[in-house]
């Protein structure tokens, strides 16, 4: 049992989101359980309440808790991508009913912000030529979507 765990709260779409990003991430992502508001709680009985799910073996709980408190950017999801093929794919499917951000950033449909970072981002941005460094950073700056190549042929 993982001890830490994100806590994500939404409107009333926690089990479409959570379905959502298993269908997106695949593999060992996949939901683990779900729990219902009763008689008790503050939600309406029967409806969903919180649901469990794990994406590339991370844990998550996402609960329905009203309109309260939407997401900001503030916090955000940040995935590290070992070719530009998974950084295109992500890109398209958390964009798809969101919106994209700079410099790798997206906010998905339910408002919930990504940071979809290929592998060399690191490598340009510490180059230890600080002239090549500057013009990778300057090159992220002006993008959307990034661009592995790009970044490191800047």
């Amino acid at each position: 049992m993982q001890k830490i765990k994100t806590f994500l709260w939404f409107d009333n779409q926690a089990e479409q989101a959570a379905n959502h990003y298993v269908s997106i991430f695949g593999g060992d992502s996949k939901v683990l359980g779900v729990t219902y508001y009763t008689e008790a709680s503050p939600g309406e009985p029967g409806a969903v309440m919180t649901v469990e799910f794990r994406l590339a073996g991370q844990e998550y709980v996402a609960l329905n808790g009203g309109p309260q408190f939407p997401f900001t950017e503030a916090i955000s999801l940040s995935v590290d991508c070992e070719s530009q093929a998974e950084v295109d794919e992500l890109w398209a499917r958390l964009t798809d009913g969101g919106e994209e951000g700079q410099c790798g950033w997206l906010k998905d449909r339910y408002g919930l912000s990504w940071q979809i970072v290929p592998r060399g981002l690191s490598e340009a941005l510490s180059d230890p030529d600080p002239v090549k460094a500057d013009r990778a950073m300057k090159a992220m700056l002006g993008m959307k979507k990034l661009d592995i190549e790009a970044l490191l042929n800047a």
